[in-house]
């Protein structure tokens, strides 16, 4: 955990900044790489009874770390996906309580 939820972003975009990008987010979030699961969903849009592209978003499911971490996060994760050609992009954390995160059956928190 952290786990990133990426829509709007091809896999094979999103694959090829997937390493350098989980590297400075786990030194950001003093963790191990193996920490991340970096997940790309294939999602059809709509708009006006009409099928359209999908808007580049990021959902962030983590522990919460503090304002400064999540700042660097959303920056980290914005300069490597514009650095493939993909200028608009939003980002959302999604927070996690440990006592309410369960891994195989038992409490984080």
């Amino acid at each position: 955990m952290p786990q990133l939820t990426a829509r709007g972003i091809s896999v094979e975009i999103l694959a090829s900044i997937s390493k350098p990008l989980v590297e400075e987010l786990a030194d950001i979030c003093k963790c191990g790489t193996d920490n991340f699961t970096v997940d790309c969903l294939n999602v059809v849009s709509v708009f006006d009874g009409q099928v359209c592209e999908t808007f580049p978003f990021i959902e962030v499911a983590w522990f919460e770390r503090g304002s400064e971490a999540r700042d660097r996060i959303a920056e980290a994760i914005t300069r490597y996906v514009r650095s493939v050609g993909i200028l608009e992009l939003e980002i959302a954390f999604k927070v996690y309580r440990e006592d309410g995160y369960y891994v195989g059956g038992v409490p984080c928190g």
